[in-house]
């Protein structure tokens, strides 16, 4: 029946484009250095502590190299090394987050794992624009919350960026 189609579009619970646009955001925050980074809760598969990886032969500086995860092997991309950041170092504060991006599955190595954190969009300030001096492609924005300030990463983007399609041939 044509009423029973309409129902379906009007459906509670089912709203427009604006009202998604506004609804708070959950990020994992993360430490590199002394700075905190957030990610989008939703592209976070698990949290694990960092083991030995198989490197590989030719592989760009910032991929540790692959581990077996459950029979699936990942890369693990070290971010201190991908951003330009110090050398880095591990202890047992060190965490390998991973990620299921497009079906995909890759391991971040950051310094440490702090919370979740849910921002409002009000909370959301634009990354500056710096020029050339800073690629800024990768950032969702500055998230802040009371004295806090979170660098927000378009994890979708880095993960996805020409550079980063050498994991898939490297893992493959």
């Amino acid at each position: 029946m044509k009423t029973t189609s309409h129902q379906e579009t009007t459906a509670p619970g089912q709203h427009g484009a604006a009202s998604q646009a506004a609804k708070p955001l959950e990020f994992l925050s993360f430490t590199l250095g002394e700075e905190e980074y957030g990610i989008d809760i939703q592209k976070v598969q698990e949290l694990r502590g960092y083991d030995a990886v198989t490197r590989i032969a030719n592989a760009p500086a910032f991929i540790k190299g692959v581990v077996n995860l459950r029979g699936i092997i990942v890369p693990i991309i070290d971010m201190r090394v991908k951003l330009n950041l110090s050398d880095p170092s591990y202890d047992q504060f060190t965490v390998v987050i991973v990620l299921n991006i497009g079906g995909r599955v890759v391991g971040m190595v950051v310094d440490s794992v702090s919370d979740v954190i849910t921002l409002a969009p009000e909370q959301i300030k634009d990354a500056p624009q710096m020029g050339s001096l800073l690629d800024t492609d990768y950032l969702i924005g500055l998230g802040t919350v009371g004295e806090r300030m979170l660098i927000l990463m378009d994890i979708d983007r880095l993960m996805s960026s020409e550079e980063m399609g050498l994991i898939e041939k490297a893992a493959a």
